[in-house]
């Protein structure tokens, strides 16, 4: 069976891959790439800062195509602390977002967990879940175990 580039790439592509992905369409404005990402699976949820928890890949557009309304996202994500295992991975992410305000452009922090899932279509996203941040949340708290081994 011969597949099309694109989507021999995909299938190839790890979850790092997919997460640069998701910040490049929102950095972009562009929908339709952003829900390429998605698996295609009932239960894929979305939760925008705030928000409440949306749930199917068609609520998931619908919430970003609100979104994109005002324009593209300015977003980066930063401190990306990854566990992977099997087919799943977690990526908890510091994003700052850059916002126009009456003070010019500022930074807003947003903390989110990505989780990704290896399917048969390669790693897709099954869920995005993003929690209004502060500036204290750039500190990581890190404990370090006391006993060397």
């Amino acid at each position: 069976m011969h597949r099309p580039k694109a989507q021999t790439a995909a299938l190839m592509a790890s979850p790092e891959d997919i997460e640069q992905q998701f910040y490049e369409a929102l950095q972009h404005g562009e929908l339709d790439r952003l829900m390429d990402i998605w698996a295609d699976e009932d239960e894929v949820s979305c939760v925008h800062p705030g928000g409440p928890r949306v749930v199917g890949l068609v609520a998931i557009r619908a919430a970003f195509e609100t979104v994109f309304q005002q324009g593209p996202i300015a977003v980066t994500p930063e401190r990306v602390r990854r566990l992977h295992t099997g087919d799943t991975a977690i990526h908890q992410v510091l994003e700052r977002v850059q916002v126009e305000g009456a003070d010019g452009v500022q930074s807003a922090w947003v903390i989110a967990t990505n989780v990704y899932l290896k399917t048969s279509q390669g790693w897709r996203m099954v869920l995005h879940h993003a929690s209004p941040g502060t500036g204290h949340d750039i500190q990581e708290v890190v404990q370090e175990p006391t006993i060397l081994h």
